[in-house]
């Protein structure tokens, strides 16, 4: 091959996604376990279709409330995950330490600096910072509820937003799933 030939990005996407797509399952954590599944509210109401595929092809048992759910499907990871998370299923707060007194002004004027904004990312009214991860379309992720891993990924791009796209979409993705759960 001639060093000055176009090289065909296409044809190095698909192979680069085949080798990240080997990777991930061969990473993927053990499914086996998941029984019951709680399904976060993901684009063009996409949870409600494969709600109806997890059920049909017995895949997981779909559960409305998230505290006995063992994983969570969703369409996004991140900060905004991680704070609906934490809305739905708050941990147990340790109890506060006392303060200690302020050495040198100079020294209490940045710790409180500091706590200004560690204190802010921590409080509830504080809206999430979207990530790019909400922004990718077709990405679906299997996480563990308690300990917030990704136990499974796949991606299928929507190709629109009708009815019968989604619940090919969602054929598709729940295919996937069973088939990685079985070879676990």
């Amino acid at each position: 091959m001639n060093s000055r030939e176009p090289v065909d990005t296409m044809k190095l996407m698909k192979r680069l996604l085949l080798v990240l797509s080997c990777s991930a399952l061969a990473c993927a954590g053990d499914l086996t376990p998941a029984t019951n599944v709680y399904l976060l509210p993901m684009f063009h109401g996409l949870d409600q279709y494969l709600a109806n595929r997890l059920t049909t092809a017995h895949v997981l048992q779909v559960v409305t409330e998230p505290k006995l759910a063992d994983v969570i499907l969703t369409d996004h990871i991140g900060q905004a995950f991680e704070s609906q998370m934490a809305t739905l299923l708050p941990l147990a707060k340790p109890p506060k330490a006392s303060q200690p007194a302020p050495a040198a002004s100079g020294e209490s004027e940045t710790n409180s600096t500091l706590a200004m904004f560690s204190d802010a990312a921590g409080k509830e009214g504080n809206p999430a910072v979207i990530s790019s991860f909400s922004r990718t379309r077709g990405t679906i992720f299997l996480v563990n509820a308690k300990t917030h891993e990704v136990l499974w990924s796949t991606y299928e791009p929507p190709k629109n937003s009708t009815g019968k796209s989604l619940d090919h979409e969602a054929n598709e993705i729940v295919s996937r799933l069973k088939k990685d759960k079985e070879q676990k």
